[in-house]
């Protein structure tokens, strides 16, 4: 394994920022011009995004792929292209809604296939490239780093490209998105050139996943115990972290009178905290990298303990939000809405950290399909997560009169699922090691997963 210096995780962050310039640019401004300008119902956008997460839940066949390759850079290179070609047709549909409707809005479901691939394809690579070549020390701070950079990219993709769509024309609208995408995919391929050298696996192991084929594969990670029950947590932790993105805003609005401009300051707030959160993480795995094995400093800044601190955090953030619906205008929101974002941020970072970390273990050549399988719960949270929220939210008003008591039943249910997120956390580095392996495998196979997943127990716990 090549470690990374810094230098190497800044580049790989740069694929990250490029990632996020394109999703940013489909999923936000195309969002605003389907509404706002075009006058579409704002449900077909939402179907859109949705549509997006769902495709990735092709993740572990392509880390399936990445593994049968031996290589990361094809697939890092080959998805930022489809991502960036589904970008530019994006923004095609939506110029063509305005006079050919039926057939603007198919190339828009098109694009929106692509780009949910090419994230699939490119972010589940470059994720397993920082596993097996970050030092794990540096796994945390590397996490934070890299994405710090990709919320730079969504920063600066809408900064420059809503200046540049001013005055708004569906041609200009395909200029921009052409020139973002493009810029995106040319960044990546500098970015990765060379990080990977022409190296592959060892023949013996390059040989072995070659023989397996994706089902077998996909069948041999989900018995490892970690891995199984990792990607539970992803799933339960991801729902609640996104079912309050939607209606956080409205509740602002509804229960504390906030303008448009206000709510979405208090976004703001909230992006802000979880990019301390962040820091925090980096901050706390620098330092205790440097403590002694037997410091207590080593538990207090290990990823494990951030994700289930985090979680916590987060649920007492939620707990905090269902107190303001009942109190009501009185309430801190803005500090409230800071701390929650510090604590999803913290456990955000945790958990990325923990994927690269517990990635590398297990059968030897399948971090891909660990990390697909793991992508593909997170985008299947986020994609249900909106629509949970929302829809939990309408039912709680239909049943109970106050908004405010309505929006706090809300936030409760998301709180639990916070603390059943923290009970997963931990259960993970406690795993039963022989679970789910076959009964009809060999003695020397049983002993070889058992020890595995032993190992991946005992690097999540510390």
């Amino acid at each position: 394994m090549t470690n990374f210096g810094w230098l190497t995780i800044a580049r790989l962050g740069l694929v990250q920022a490029s990632l996020g310039a394109v999703v940013v640019l489909t999923t936000s401004t195309i969002n605003r011009v389907m509404v706002v300008e075009l006058a579409l119902p704002a449900l077909l956008p939402g179907v859109l995004v949705a549509l997006h997460y769902l495709v990735q839940i092709a993740r572990p066949r392509m880390g399936h792929g990445s593994d049968v390759g031996g290589r990361r850079t094809p697939w890092i290179v080959g998805g930022m292209a489809l991502l960036a070609l589904g970008g530019a047709v994006a923004a095609l549909g939506t110029a063509l809604v305005e006079t050919h409707r039926t057939a603007g809005v198919a190339i828009a479901f098109a694009a929106f296939v692509m780009i949910g691939l090419g994230v699939s394809a490119s972010g589940t690579s470059l994720l397993v490239m920082l596993a097996k070549n970050v030092d794990e020390k540096r796994r945390g701070p590397a996490a934070t780093l890299v994405w710090m950079m990709m919320i730079a990219g969504f920063a600066l993709t809408a900064g420059v490209a809503g200046s540049l769509l001013d005055p708004y024309s569906p041609q200009r609208l395909v200029m921009v998105a052409s020139a973002v995408s493009l810029t995106a995919f040319c960044v990546t391929c500098l970015a990765v050139y060379g990080i990977e050298g022409r190296s592959v696996p060892k023949i013996a192991v390059q040989q072995d996943i070659q023989k397996a084929t994706f089902r077998e594969a996909l069948g041999e990670v989900w018995g490892e115990p970690v891995a199984r029950h990792f990607t539970m947590f992803v799933f339960v932790s991801m729902l609640a972290y996104s079912a309050q993105d939607l209606i956080l805003e409205p509740f602002a609005g509804t229960v504390f009178g906030f303008t448009p401009g206000s709510s979405t300051k208090l976004s703001g707030i909230q992006h802000g905290g979880v990019l301390l959160g962040m820091v925090l993480v980096a901050l706390a795995g620098l330092v205790a990298a440097r403590a002694p094995q037997t410091s207590m400093l080593r538990r207090v800044g290990s990823l494990r303990g951030w994700t289930i601190g985090g979680c916590l955090g987060s649920a007492l953030a939620m707990a905090a939000l269902t107190a303001a619906g009942l109190v009501g205008p009185e309430w801190p929101l803005k500090t409230t809405v800071f701390l929650l974002g510090a604590a999803n941020g913290a456990f955000s970072i945790g958990a990325i950290g923990s994927m690269m970390k517990l990635a590398a273990q297990g059968r030897e050549s399948r971090e891909g399909m660990r990390m697909g399988l793991w992508g593909a719960a997170q985008a299947i949270a986020f994609g249900l997560g909106g629509m949970v929220g929302t829809a939990a939210s309408d039912v709680a008003r239909i049943l109970i009169a106050s908004p405010g008591a309505a929006y706090s039943s809300v936030f409760a249910l998301e709180g639990l699922l916070f603390i059943v997120s923290a009970a997963m956390a931990w259960y993970v580095g406690s795993a039963s090691p022989t679970a789910g392996v076959s009964h009809n495998s060999s003695t020397a196979i049983k002993d070889r997963q058992a020890l595995q997943s032993r190992e991946a127990a005992a690097a999540f716990l510390n």
